[in-house]
């Protein structure tokens, strides 16, 4: 009956998603639904494209073995990342009406620095759409109850995903976000009620879970802890925001103000439902406590979905696989789309001979959208990591390369081209060094010994002479929108005296 229901289900959302693809008719309508989502679809796209396979299987996991301090990254980091695009991002982006996060970099600070920024973007995607092509093999294998394997769960579930993103672009990503998003709130909360029963009502688990230490958040007061507990918060918080599924949000509104409240109550949302998962892991502790410590330190991954398989009710099973299916597909879906229509449009199409056609562009976006499928499928299936950390570290490149630049370049006048390109080059340069030739355990994490690294490059690059071209009048009229650039025109009423 599960497995039946998992299959009847993925096939009405493809269908879904199919049907949606009737509104795409050009790049914009593909890559960021023309610019025409309310203020409720866009919640929801927020929403639901964070809340993937992570939230309700690495995080818990994460929860058992580290605490609440060691998902200070997500949920902390990730829905604090939503509320500051949406404070400080969402308006001055929204009014520059670009089609890519890599579009910004170009206006700002010109063609190299859109390349390197855009393939660090597209780079960080292998991690979160390959947590999110693991997690659907896991599922998969789960309900079969073995009879598909998780390898073919992988293919199975990145290919499917891959018909109606293919077709249907944001307008499909956006459609099928809102109505899993209903799912994932509906079933997060009756499993929630169904497994709180088991153990005694809400206040029995939270009681457990602070006499065990589980609920420590603070590190310890040593300077190294510390440091770690810092760099994992801005991992996640700083590093997602120079992202193009974020930004996609954000052009995708119909106005300025539902660009910046969508994005603050989505991010809200996120961080309230993220404890769910975490409640029900730590009920599993007390529930079936010789199941949790088998799959502890071999698989945590599997406690969650295990819990409600062996002990929950058929319909209760239902509707936490129906959640879970809803989380993973709304998730990957909008990260395979985000890559690669910014690969697309930044690295592609500057590279095209001649004319560039509206509709050569679409079918160039859908074709890299295919190949990106392929690419993280087979990074997914050969990583070893686990679906929380494939997440974290997906981040460290763009919180490293992208988001001083974004950052300096929306709010502070005096950044230039010079200043981006030697702060991408000293985040680079110092992140790989740490990663790769330093200790095991560095005093300064190497992400944020690269971001130190690449605020330094940027105040030092945009305040040395400038031996690269810059318009120094360029943030004035990108920063204000339209209005800024409308150039003044001189009025002259007597010719000769000009």
């Amino acid at each position: 009956m599960l497995l039946w229901f998992v299959i009847i289900y993925w096939v009405i959302s493809v269908a879904i998603g199919l049907y949606a693809a009737r509104r795409v008719h050009n790049t914009s309508d593909f890559a960021v639904a023309g610019r025409h989502l309310p203020f409720y679809m866009v919640t929801a796209t927020v929403f639901a494209t964070w809340f993937g396979s992570e939230t309700v299987l690495g995080i818990p996991a994460t929860f058992l073995k580290d605490n609440l301090r060691g998902v200070v990254a997500d949920p902390f980091g990730a829905s604090l990342c939503l509320i500051l695009v949406g404070l400080f991002f969402a308006a001055p982006l929204y009014r520059m009406n670009l089609l890519t996060i890599g579009d910004f970099y170009k206006k700002r600070f010109g063609r190299g620095v859109e390349v390197l920024t855009t393939l660090a973007i597209v780079i960080s995607y292998l991690g979160w759409v390959g947590a999110q092509i693991t997690a659907l093999g896991l599922v998969f294998n789960v309900v079969s109850d073995g009879a598909i394997s998780k390898l073919a769960g992988m293919w199975i579930g990145s290919g499917t995903i891959l018909i109606y993103t293919f077709f249907g672009g944001m307008w499909a990503v956006a459609i099928t976000d809102f109505l899993q998003m209903i799912i994932i709130v509906i079933g997060m909360l009756y499993i929630g009620d169904s497994v709180s029963g088991l153990v005694g009502g809400v206040g029995v688990v939270v009681e457990h879970a602070a006499r065990a230490g589980k609920l420590d958040f603070w590190p310890a007061l040593d300077l190294k802890e510390v440091i770690a507990f810092a760099a994992a918060w801005c991992t996640m918080m700083f590093g997602s925001i120079p992202q193009q599924d974020v930004f996609q949000r954000v052009q995708s509104s119909k106005s300025e103000k539902i660009a910046i409240w969508a994005s603050v109550l989505g991010g809200s949302l996120y961080f309230l439902f993220a404890f769910v998962p975490m409640f029900l892991a730590y009920s599993a502790t007390l529930i079936d406590p010789e199941m949790v410590a088998e799959l502890i330190d071999t698989d945590p991954q599997l406690i969650l979905p295990r819990l409600v398989l062996e002990r929950a009710p058929l319909f209760a099973q239902i509707m936490f696989f129906g959640a879970l299916l809803s989380a993973i597909k709304s998730c990957a879906s909008a990260t395979l789309l985000a890559p690669s229509v910014t690969f697309t449009e930044n690295i592609m199409k500057p590279m095209m001979v001649g004319k560039v056609s509206d509709r050569k562009l679409l079918l160039s976006m859908r074709v890299v959208t295919l190949i990106f499928t392929l690419l993280v499928t087979l990074y997914a299936v050969n990583s070893k990591a686990s679906i929380f950390k494939m997440v974290e570290n997906a981040y460290q490149i763009t919180l490293v390369s992208a988001f001083i630049p974004l950052a300096c370049g929306v709010y502070w006048r005096r950044a230039t081209n010079q200043g981006a390109l030697l702060s991408i080059a000293c985040g680079l340069t110092v992140w790989l060094t740490v990663l790769i030739a330093g200790p095991d355990d560095p005093f300064l994490p190497a992400q944020f010994a690269g971001l130190i690294a690449s605020i330094v490059g940027m105040v030092v690059g945009s305040l040395l002479p400038q031996r690269v071209h810059h318009d120094p009048h360029i943030h004035d009229r990108l920063r204000f929108g339209h209005l800024a650039q409308v150039e003044p025109k001189l009025t002259v009423e007597h010719p000769q005296d000009t």
